[in-house]
């Protein structure tokens, strides 16, 4: 008996934080079908070998979300499958010029392979492996500076507590002093990893160049923004760092003031936050727009996380045309 050939699948997939949502067509016989997987390295797997199934050759496409269609996105090229990662303004028009005005996870997942079928293929490669190890690096970085935070707070509770041993404490310290040489270990080999790249390496320098940004926060930024899709606008950037203004309210009774809406990356977050406090304090541009926050009645985190989120957006203008710092532009202050 003589086994059927495979044809060509099609499929286009809507991103979540936990799970996938799957739409795929055959195109011998267009058997369209829809499954939902988890995010995770077990979920692609089981999407990679689905798709095996029923397509020799298999085309898939996704929408380029940030860190969220990342790893699915690598988890598929890396098992030889063809990927195409749209960018979501160009779906998005794709979507408005068909009429469709729903929008759920299912109907995304069908537009976006609509969207496969009728134009033009671009096939995806993934960032270079020096990105993955900046990221991965500067995340352990970050680990080792909250176990830091940890020790150091137990020693100042061991330093008051008579219940505490002189060995306990001795101890601690000797903790203390290992994560302070690892975490000095660790970001001199991030540094070597920049300064072996020149496109990262002329990142950095830009970041740098800002008042308030330093070399260790600077990596923190780089190592997440240099994995960011290039389609990718400015606004975008803020919503995948979460820093994204939420409005909270229902009819009359329930107004919140805004807040920002924490959904994103929570790494990058955190990396602009000291280096918003230092800019605010040594960029008179940048004091110049906190300063008028506050005088306009915002209260002053709220200032500050807008001074994050300007700056994140300085930080993208920086590195699409390729110059330092220039506080004149990010805010015109008085003379």
């Amino acid at each position: 008996m003589q086994t059927k050939k495979l044809g060509c699948v099609y499929a286009g997939a809507d991103v979540g934080a936990r799970s996938v949502v799957v739409v795929f067509e055959r195109e011998h016989d267009r058997l369209r079908e829809q499954f939902e997987i988890t995010n995770d390295p077990a979920g692609h797997r089981a999407l990679i070998k689905r798709l095996r199934k029923h397509g020799a050759t298999i085309r898939f496409c996704i929408e380029s979300t940030g860190v969220y269609g990342l790893e699915l996105a690598c988890a598929v090229h890396g098992a030889g499958i063809e990927i195409m990662v749209a960018n979501p303004r160009a779906v998005s028009d794709f979507a408005k010029a068909l009429l469709q005005r729903s929008k759920t996870d299912s109907v995304d997942a069908q537009m976006i392979l609509q969207f496969l079928l009728r134009m033009p293929f671009v096939a995806w490669t993934p960032p270079e492996a020096t990105r993955f190890e900046l990221r991965a690096i500067m995340r352990r970085v970050g680990a080792l500076k909250e176990n830091q935070t940890q020790e150091k707070n137990r020693l100042h509770v061991a330093s008051r507590t008579s219940q505490m041993t002189s060995a306990i404490r001795k101890d601690l310290a000797a903790s203390l002093r290992q994560l302070k040489q690892r975490i000095r270990s660790l970001e001199t080999a991030a540094l070597d990893v920049v300064k072996n790249d020149p496109e990262l390496l002329r990142a950095f320098m830009h970041l740098i160049s800002t008042k308030g940004i330093a070399k260790v926060a600077a990596l923190q930024i780089l190592s997440e923004i240099c994995l960011l899709a290039p389609s990718m606008t400015a606004r975008q950037w803020v919503a995948h760092a979460g820093l994204d203004p939420r409005e909270y309210s229902s009819g009359t009774s329930v107004q919140r003031r805004p807040r920002i809406s924490r959904v994103g990356n929570a790494h990058l977050r955190a990396a602009l936050y000291l280096p918003a406090l230092g800019a605010l304090t040594r960029d008179p541009n940048v004091r110049a727009f906190y300063l008028s926050l506050v005088d306009r009645g915002k209260p002053k985190m709220q200032a500050v996380v807008a001074v994050m989120r300007k700056l994140l957006h300085s930080i993208y203008g920086m590195l699409r045309t390729d110059t330092d710092f220039d506080g004149a532009r990010f805010y015109p202050a008085a003379a």
